[in-house]
């Protein structure tokens, strides 16, 4: 049998390659507003970072998701993305 194909996405915070299903999706859709997106579908441009504040603060630190986005990002952005992240992480 022929095996199926993993995606693989690079985290932008630890610049590791993992697969698609262990990253979450960060969104930035037309309007320019910036979102979590778990299920991978929301429409916009995407980058991936690892489910873990640290990548995150990383990112931040290294501008990974400036990169991604090809635009700045505002800090209040971070500090939304970093407390859902701490959030998801508690339960």
């Amino acid at each position: 049998m022929k095996q199926k194909k993993i995606p693989l996405r690079k985290c932008t915070g630890c610049q590791e390659m993992k697969s698609k299903k262990e990253l979450i999706r960060i969104v930035r859709n037309d309007e320019g507003e910036f979102s979590l997106d778990r299920t991978g579908k929301k429409p916009g441009r995407g980058a991936y970072i690892c489910p873990n504040s640290e990548c995150l603060t990383k990112a931040q630190k290294t501008k990974g998701l400036e990169r991604s986005f090809k635009a700045p990002v505002p800090k209040e952005v971070y500090e939304q993305l970093l407390s859902e992240l701490r959030g998801e992480e508690n339960e």
